[in-house]
């Protein structure tokens, strides 16, 4: 059985509730995607294969951050969009603002200072979310083409 799987029917379990196909199928097609999502991308995918409804997506994302198998990275135009956590570094986010291309990186030097402030105020950290939004390498030299920039 896939790792995502069994972590989630682990987790509906300790809290009581029942698997269905309808989760079962939307846990095996987030454990598919490599790059961020929205609920209405894995609507589409997962409803010409398997006839899930949106409802059922709702209802199930919260229950996979529980879980720790996604997380929320960013809203953009009104929507939440998620990425899968398991078996991935933790890593942050540049975000270009104009042509939305996200660049993922990581550094220890950000865990390390996370720890630092968060010792000398007392506070227990379970993790970090950073985003650096602007222009990307792209977008930032059409930028200085412009006229009047």
């Amino acid at each position: 059985m896939e790792p995502e799987i069994e972590i989630f029917r682990e987790h509906l379990g300790k809290k009581g509730l029942r698997n269905t196909k309808e989760r079962d199928a939307i846990v095996r097609e987030i454990s598919a995607f490599h790059d961020h999502f929205d609920v209405d991308q894995l609507y589409l995918l997962i409803k010409k294969k398997k006839g899930v409804s949106k409802a059922s997506i709702y209802r199930t994302i919260p229950l996979l951050i529980e879980a720790g198998l996604i997380t929320e990275v960013y809203l953009e135009d009104g929507h939440m969009h998620y990425e899968r956590t398991l078996g991935r570094d933790h890593h942050c986010h540049l975000r270009c603002n104009q042509c939305r291309t996200i660049i993922e990186f990581s550094d220890p030097r950000l865990q390390e200072i996370e720890r630092e402030v968060a010792q000398k105020v007392g506070f227990v950290p379970d993790g970090h979310k950073l985003e650096i939004t602007g222009l990307c390498p792209q977008c930032a030299a059409l930028d200085k083409r412009r006229p009047g920039a």
